[in-house]
């Protein structure tokens, strides 16, 4: 059964049209009820399994967001990146190229992981806001 569905409401990003995510079943593993709504994608196919969209997220292009993974905030994933397992993909993050967040991976802040890099297990990638200084945890 799918979980969600496109609603009505749709924008332009950089000329391509993206359209709001609505739940049509709970999602407690993301704190989401049915008729509730998540971020951006341009197709369905950006998003599967029991995954989440939130926010002002934005999952484009040929971009996979699966498992339950979550891409919240202001997060985008473009491109063919693949976003699995439990990731999360948050802040202003974005990730893109042929990049595959996995596992328990966290993205935050405002990193960029790109290309053909892998971030998986209990990883964290983040940059401080601030002054761009990479943390960890």
């Amino acid at each position: 059964m799918k979980h969600f569905k496109l609603s009505s409401e749709t924008k332009i990003y950089v000329a391509t049209t993206l359209h709001r995510i609505e739940a049509l079943i709970d999602l407690p593993q993301h704190h989401v009820k049915a008729g509730d709504l998540g971020g951006w994608v341009e197709r369905e196919s950006n998003l599967s399994g029991n995954a989440w969209i939130a926010g002002d997220a934005q999952v484009t292009d040929h971009a996979h967001v699966t498992d339950h993974a979550q891409v919240t905030d202001h997060a985008q994933v473009y491109g063919n990146a693949h976003v699995s397992g439990y990731a999360h993909v948050t802040n202003h993050a974005w990730v893109g190229g042929d990049a595959h967040v996995s596992g328990d991976a966290w993205v935050g802040g405002d990193a960029w992981v790109c290309g053909d890099e892998r971030v998986s297990g209990d990883t964290w990638v983040c940059c401080n806001e601030n002054d761009n200084e990479p943390m960890g945890r």
